[in-house]
């Protein structure tokens, strides 16, 4: 059970990471935003090919004690990054932009937001096709933890790769003069350009910060997986799930709802098939959505 437990923690992490650009785009502009998978999916494979390019290199394979490291999968964070942040620019600029500017009802967004998930997932079969990839192949080294747990070495990675991307985004939004823009913006739109709040420009932000939680998410779920053209789809529904569990807006929420959505789905295997993981963690958040109807945090605390 408690191997299960740090395995859920994995887990969590991913979907936490994943569900604060989710949120944060959705507090900012109100748009329920159904292509953020697969924008997960384009950020873990544009990671693949520097993955590739990067670890040909010698000194960039690391030994420590009986383990190694592959610093070109950790170099190959930057371009994809990067890359994510413009993608994601563009797409607003191109699609969410003249929907805002013309007073498109939300659901308008909504529809354009699932046609860009379907546009960016037609893109990955075109160019990388429908087989499965990985990072890296063959076995992975694995720590021996007491309480009987065993733990990949990329596990731990991950875990700290996405909490301190987590604890980043939540200390620019608390102290950065950026951050509390954002956080303006979210609480109330009107007041915020009364104040002389630059919307569009915040709005650019919140996309760049978003892209680049995102091309983290990816690149640490393909880690943890592998990666295939509707990974990131499947992994929206959790978190969806994360963030309605956590509140709208609240990156404390969405860390909150995301733990707890991933350690119930690895938790649940100990008794049931992990087919179910996904109805497991959707009654849970619907029983805790029964008595606290806003979430665990609330509507927004950013």
């Amino acid at each position: 059970m408690a191997e299960l437990v740090v395995y859920g923690i994995v887990l969590g992490s991913i979907i936490a990471l994943g569900s604060v650009g989710l949120t944060l785009i959705w507090g900012i502009t109100d748009l329920f935003n159904c292509a953020h998978g697969d924008q997960i999916t384009v950020g873990a494979y544009i990671a693949l090919p520097f993955v590739s390019l990067f670890s040909w290199i010698g000194f960039l394979q690391a030994k420590v004690g009986p383990f190694s490291f592959n610093w070109g999968l950790a170099l190959a964070f930057i371009p994809a990054i990067l890359l994510s942040i413009g993608l994601a620019v563009l797409i607003d600029r191109w699609v969410y932009k003249p929907l805002r500017q013309s007073g498109a009802h939300f659901i308008t967004s909504f529809i354009a937001s699932i046609g860009v998930a379907w546009g960016l997932r037609g893109l990955i079969y075109i160019i990388w096709g429908a087989d499965f990839r990985f990072y890296t192949k063959g076995l992975r080294p694995m720590l021996f933890l007491p309480l009987e747990i065993k733990l990949r070495l990329d596990e731990i990675f991950i875990v700290v790769v996405a909490w301190a991307a987590v604890a980043t985004v939540y200390l620019f939004l608390s102290k950065a003069k950026m951050g509390k823009a954002l956080r303006a913006l979210a609480d109330n739109r009107g007041l915020a350009r009364v104040a002389g709040i630059n919307t569009e420009r915040m709005i650019v932000w919140a996309w760049g910060i978003a892209a680049a939680l995102i091309a983290i998410a990816g690149i640490l779920y393909g880690i943890e997986t592998q990666l295939r053209p509707e990974m990131g789809w499947i992994f929206l529904l959790p978190l969806f799930a994360a963030i309605i569990l956590g509140g709208k807006g609240s990156i404390t929420g969405a860390l909150a709802g995301g733990l707890v959505l991933g350690i119930a789905q690895q938790v649940s295997t100990a008794w049931l098939l992990p087919t179910y993981k996904p109805a497991v963690a959707f009654i849970i958040m619907i029983l805790v959505l029964l008595f606290r109807p806003k979430g665990i945090f609330g509507r927004r605390q950013m």
